[in-house]
């Protein structure tokens, strides 16, 4: 079915779905390097129009990827929810848009619909919808997960704790979780990136943090982003393993390129959940064990976007499809890395602002604990007034949490975040707290007992 819309003398056409959702996409260095952005801003907007036109009954019988040949497509068609569509399913994806900014798709009504809306659904509302209106949206839904500390909660914004060191030393990985705690960083996850990816390191960084937790009384949970194999070895080592990390994207074979499949995450899903670590819901493993992360490009970067007409698919729409993978393993977060594979895909900071508020608009849509590494690369056009303002862009949008960084500068993965000193900020001027069981801790004192012996001296 070809799509058409006209503007003055012009009549445009979109032979398919996939031709009609990336020309409606936002400028982005990605789909042009693809070959299938807007070649002009006039037939941005007729796709645009075109695409608020189309009734989102369409999005169910034109797969954007063949259900035959791509694992990811069969979960969105087999967890969709007919009886919850029925609500919306008479809509246009401009109705769409109308009516999550109305009052009467609150929260709840929002949080319920979720498994009606699949992702290319909710990534074609967001092509049609202002950042004001990205933030909105979002802002209604709230996300709520629990390890050991409860995340998403209204009022609440958490923070990942990263210190991330060039050898993996232990020494230079306790002095930065040291500065972090100190400065309120680490409610969500403490979360280390490892230079080294084998089952003995994962197992010495997971007990080093462990340990502390178990010292200090520390309600934090920890994440060493490591492959999935790699922690599943780890687990079987006797590792104190808490979360589960794997990145993941929108097609099979993207994670194919990550060395992934459903099959192969259930496996490490059961295995973390036998360990029963979760402080809430300790008796069935607790309730949330994953830490996914995504990222728009990665499937353009393994050459892994190809869709049902042989022609790439936009990378924001194959992002939304990562989420589908997320959602259907309850996770406790959900990180889009929004401007961390580089400006090929985001060029500057105009581009990775929308993409991460589109990321989280989306994430959030389809039930999601989203939060955001607010970052960009040292070649990119960018820079950290950029990340200061999608950094209070997301935190109005109630973003669950984001990335603390000594000093913003990932020595080790070489990019720029958010700092401990910018969560500082973002709280203070929205009136933000961590995490309660975190803010409890940090109130008994017991953060300044961590100093005073000195977690350097263990």
């Amino acid at each position: 079915m070809a799509f058409t819309s006209t503007i003055g003398s012009q009549r445009y056409t979109f032979p398919t779905l996939a031709r009609l959702l990336a020309k409606a996409t936002p400028a982005r260095s990605g789909d042009e390097l693809a070959g299938i952005a807007a070649t002009s801003a006039q037939e941005r907007i007729a796709a645009q129009l075109a695409l608020a036109d189309l009734p989102l009954k369409h999005f169910l019988t034109e797969p954007v990827i063949p259900y035959e040949t791509d694992e990811v497509t069969r979960l969105i068609v087999d967890s969709h929810d007919p009886t919850a569509f029925a609500q919306i399913g008479h809509l246009t994806v401009g109705e769409l848009r109308d009516f999550l900014l109305s009052d009467e798709a609150t929260g709840e009504v929002l949080t319920s619909l979720k498994w009606a809306f699949t992702p290319e659904m909710v990534a074609a509302a967001s092509k049609i919808m202002r950042v004001q209106d990205l933030i909105f949206v979002a802002r209604k839904i709230r996300v709520v997960t629990r390890f050991r500390t409860t995340v998403g909660l209204p009022g609440r914004l958490s923070t990942r704790l990263q210190p991330n060191h060039p050898t993996d030393d232990p020494r230079g990985i306790a002095a930065s979780m040291l500065d972090g705690l100190m400065l309120g960083s680490g409610d969500a996850v403490i979360g280390i990136n490892p230079v080294s990816d084998s089952a003995q390191r994962v197992t010495q960084l997971l007990e080093l943090i462990d340990s502390a937790r178990l010292r200090y009384g520390m309600p934090i949970q920890s994440c060493i982003l490591a492959h999935v194999t790699t922690q599943m070895e780890a687990m079987r080592q006797g590792a104190p393993l808490d979360l589960l990390f794997q990145s993941v994207g929108g097609t099979e074979a993207t994670n194919t390129s990550f060395g992934v499949s459903l099959s192969l995450l259930e496996e490490a899903n059961q295995q973390a959940r036998s360990l029963k670590r979760g402080g809430i819901g300790e008796e069935t493993g607790g309730e949330n064990l994953f830490y996914f992360e995504t990222g728009q490009g990665s499937a353009l970067s393994a050459n892994a976007h190809i869709g049902a007409d042989g022609l790439g698919i936009d990378q924001q729409t194959i992002e939304a499809r990562a989420y589908a993978i997320a959602r259907h393993f309850n996770p406790m977060l959900v990180n889009t890395v929004v401007g961390f594979i580089g400006p090929e895909y985001l060029y500057d900071g105009k581009q990775i602002a929308r993409a991460g508020l589109e990321d989280h608009f989306c994430g959030k849509l389809l039930g999601l604990p989203m939060g955001c590494d607010i970052c960009y690369t040292n070649h990119a056009e960018a820079d950290q007034d950029d990340m200061d303002t999608l950094l209070t862009l997301l935190g109005a949008a109630g973003v669950n949490f984001i990335m603390g960084v000594p000093g913003a500068d990932d020595i080790m993965l070489n990019y720029q975040s958010t700092s401990f000193h910018d969560a500082l900020y973002i709280r203070e001027v929205l009136g933000l707290k961590p995490a309660p069981e975190f803010q409890e801790w940090m109130e008994t004192g017991k953060v300044m007992g961590l100093a005073v012996q000195g977690l350097l001296a263990r």
